[in-house]
């Protein structure tokens, strides 16, 4: 009769090593103290009503009180020890945070925008000083709990820490970065380096694993047990990390490493019952295919090695069919201009068609695609309006909406990461500067234009390939505004960007990169007021750095007689 043979049984995404248990469950250390203390306080009580009759009468009685005292004292060198302990644990805590909050808060966007310092911040926000709760409430300091209880509704959550790391996950695929560059930190233009611990390698790839995305899971567990192998102490055991990393091996078809993994983790723990099931599977999984092999080699003989073929890794296609080409030219790779159309754009000065608040003083203007036809202004903002803009925004910041293609109704999504606000130009005069601006040099009516967006893209921020426009599938989408569909875009860049951030146009490979003080423009619908589906755009990744934009979407009610039909359909 042959033996059983089980799947390969898949660690819990739960799963946590002992030394992470985070729970509140008072220790056997904190346990046994009280019960000494209760066991020596009831000893004292005892010799205590007794040392009212006779206990001083017996110097052997007396002993007795010696070893008692003793043994209270010994209790209690163990309590401060306990305590100096964990002070000192505290201590280092607190220089190792002082030190960090100190540079932080000196450039604040500057430390953010290097991806792994805002993955920390979430990570250290929502779990770490979790931890350090649980330590001092030995201590029941209640000033320190009360304090980070009240501030805990404004922490980041599970959700922020998990959002911060998927956002790390999409860096590394859109940059084409390998995990120990991240690691260690290695990112073009960063301020303030720093850079990731086994542990914080081992929780991105437990955020893969909870997406069963066992391709990242691979690289960000192979990267924690590479900087474990390299002497690095931590709080996640290698043990831990071979359990998730064999599994997710053999999810992607690599029988071999899957069993040197499972094998290499009962080194370390031989009485590991899932590695040690996994591991038969394994080899009856390799047997099988070995003759499967041998059969087919005898047939055609063709390759009599009988090793197995090991399955090439690759990300998980997903719904988005111009990733490759939209994460290309985020990179600056992907198609470029041939020089004959290059030869088409050029450089002016421009008094917006006769205005005479540009005749004397004419704005910049550069070409920066023919079709759609792209132009930037320069200087077309100033540092003062820019600060006036975010003061403005930050207080009303809120998660980015787009418009449901279907019901027209805003809602969040996940393929656009940032955080958004709207001005009026009745609230402020520099915003009312701003959209006269705006009609001055484009020549067309903004008061049916949307209200003044300003975003920020946070870690990884990005709004993937869409239009602006409302396309014919669509009828209801902006229909409430009653002014049309959305004729043309203006998009101010408020912020120079370190690294990433581009605006990308994936169907027909423009990019445009941030350059602070100044916009671009370009035309959504044709004259006709047929949607130009060249326009796709998208905003890549902030890789690092900071990205403030704002934008005003103008619609087609009021340009009737400032943008005439032509002839032709396409025109």
């Amino acid at each position: 009769m042959s033996e059983l043979v089980c799947y390969p049984t898949a660690p819990s995404s739960q799963h946590l090593p002992l030394e992470q248990s985070t729970s509140k469950v008072p220790s056997c250390q904190a346990m046994a103290y009280v019960k000494i203390w209760c066991i020596l306080g009831l000893g004292v009580l005892v010799s205590l009503t007794r040392a009212h009759t006779d206990f001083f009468t017996s110097i052997g009685q007396m002993t007795d009180l010696l070893y008692t005292e003793k043994d209270l004292v010994t209790s209690l060198k163990d309590y401060i020890k306990a305590e100096e302990s964990k002070l000192g644990e505290i201590k280092r805590w607190a220089e190792k945070l002082d030190q960090l909050t100190e540079t932080a808060t000196k450039d604040p966007e500057g430390f953010l925008g290097h991806p792994v310092n805002a993955f920390k911040l979430m990570k250290r926000l929502n779990t770490e000083w979790m931890e350090l709760e649980n330590l001092v409430l030995k201590d029941m300091s209640d000033g320190f709990i009360s304090n980070l209880t009240i501030q805990r509704q404004h922490l980041p959550n599970d959700e922020d820490q998990t959002g911060a790391a998927k956002a790390l996950i999409r860096l590394q695929d859109t940059y084409n970065l390998d995990a120990e560059t991240i690691s260690l930190g290695n990112l073009p233009g960063v301020k303030h380096k720093t850079s990731l611990t086994a542990e914080d390698c081992y929780e991105l790839g437990k955020v893969a694993y909870s997406d069963t995305d066992y391709y990242h899971t691979e690289l960000w567990m192979e990267q924690a047990l590479k900087q474990l192998d390299a002497g690095e102490d931590s709080n996640v055991n290698k043990i831990t990390i071979l359990d998730y990393l064999s599994y997710a091996v053999y999810q992607q078809g690599d029988l071999d490493k899957a069993m040197e993994l499972t094998k290499r983790l009962l080194t370390l723990d031989p009485e590991h019952q899932r590695a040690n099931g996994n591991l038969k599977y394994f080899e009856y999984m390799m047997a099988d295919q070995k003759n499967e092999k041998s059969n087919i080699a005898q047939k055609t003989e063709g390759n009599k090695s009988g090793d197995v073929t090991k399955t090439k890794r690759e990300r998980v296609k997903d719904y988005l069919p111009e990733r490759q080409k939209y994460e290309k030219l985020c990179r600056g790779e992907g198609i470029k201009l041939t020089p004959r159309r290059q030869k088409r754009l050029f450089c002016r000065y421009s008094d917006a068609d006769r205005n005479p608040s540009y005749i004397l003083k004419p704005v910049k203007q550069q070409d920066e695609w023919d079709k759609p036809r792209i132009i930037r202004f320069i200087d077309i903002i100033s540092d003062e309006e820019i600060e006036r803009v975010k003061e403005l925004a930050k207080p009303r910041l809120r998660r980015a909406t787009i418009s449901n293609p279907i019901t027209g109704v805003l809602e969040t999504a996940h393929y656009r990461i940032s955080k958004s606000a709207w001005l009026s130009g009745y609230e402020d005069p520099v915003i009312s500067r701003i959209n006269q601006r705006i009609q001055d040099l484009t020549g067309l009516d903004v008061s049916t234009a949307e209200e003044l967006q300003v975003a920020n893209y946070g870690v990884g921020g990005q709004y993937e390939p869409h239009f602006d426009f409302g396309r014919k599938d669509e009828p209801d989408a902006f229909k409430e505004l009653g002014t049309g569909n959305r004729i043309a875009t203006w998009l101010f860049y408020m912020s120079d960007v370190a690294a990433g951030g581009a605006t990308v146009f994936p169907e027909v490979g423009a990019a445009v990169w941030p350059q602070k003080g100044t916009a671009v423009f370009w035309y959504n619908l044709f004259p006709s007021g047929e949607g130009d589906y060249s326009t796709r755009h998208a905003a890549c990744p902030v890789l690092v750095g900071n990205k403030w934009v704002s934008n005003k979407w103008i619609h087609e009610r009021g340009q009737e007689f400032r943008r005439r039909c032509n002839l032709s359909e396409w025109d």
